[in-house]
């Protein structure tokens, strides 16, 4: 990938870009769709950012669902018109007695992957509060149904479903317009969940905080667009739009919050 692309971004997600360049010189060499894994907000943001600096390509997104977290991606040609059964994403529901069981999203990803899949084969995992669904990739599918018996001690069984029968989220992102003094991790922390910048600091250093999916224990890691942080027992934060200083040189931006 060109050095005058990658000093636009974080050292750290040069492997990404440097794959994400693979796929593109694919889609046009072999002229022909190229499907990508879940990928996370800004994973989205950054593949986008490179496949428009191609004139004959197109990037499009799939997670299941209106407004999904997690996504695949699709890099085609001109002449492609992607369907949803492109993107090769699956619906599970999981099917454990309600009245005498109780799951947790944290219990259901563990055992997901502990059954030997990547992470970037699972999409979203999704709650009504009683009713839990998850998405996949179609090639891991069957293996699961076959692996999954149970989540902990609770016997489960999953069924596949339509698209049409996704359940609407328990907890719905709220964007909020706030001014910050930084765009530092703990500060945004603090912001978003009306905590003080102790706390947030304290949070950030005792590993509780993930940053696009990874631990990160800097607090003053600076937070850039569509990066999402998320907070052991408050929720999630996504930095949506920055959008300038104010005359006193705070910074404008719109921030997306996810509270448990």
């Amino acid at each position: 990938m060109n050095k005058n692309i990658e000093q636009h971004f974080r050292k750290e997600e040069v492997p990404f870009i440097d794959s994400c360049a693979d796929l593109i010189d694919e889609s046009i060499n072999q002229y022909r769709p190229i499907l990508t894994k879940f990928l996370n907000p800004r994973q989205v943001y950054i593949l986008t950012t490179l496949v428009n600096r191609q004139s004959d390509l197109s990037v499009a997104f799939f997670g299941g669902y209106p407004n999904s977290e997690m996504k695949r991606g699709l890099i085609y040609p001109e002449y492609f018109e992607p369907s949803e059964d492109d993107y090769q994403v699956k619906l599970f529901e999981i099917r454990y007695p309600v009245k005498f069981s109780k799951l947790r999203h944290s219990k259901i990803l563990g055992t997901l992957l502990g059954s030997g899949v990547e992470r970037s084969t699972i999409g979203d995992i999704l709650t009504d509060g009683t009713r839990w669904q998850f998405l996949c990739t179609r090639e891991i599918a069957d293996f699961l149904k076959m692996q999954i018996s149970s989540i902990g001690k609770t016997k489960v069984s999953l069924i596949e479903t339509e698209f049409s029968d996704v359940i609407t989220p328990e907890n719905e992102w709220r964007d909020e317009s706030t001014t910050l003094s930084s765009f530092r991790m703990d500060n945004l922390i603090s912001e978003g969940f009306n905590i003080s910048r102790n706390d947030a600091k304290e949070l950030v250093s005792h590993q509780k905080v993930h940053l696009n999916w990874a631990v990160n224990s800097r607090p003053d890691y600076e937070i850039t667009t569509h990066d999402v942080v998320s907070v052991r027992r408050f929720g999630r934060i996504r930095l949506k739009r920055q959008e300038g200083q104010t005359k006193k040189g705070k910074y404008r931006a719109i921030i997306s919050v996810l509270k448990k």
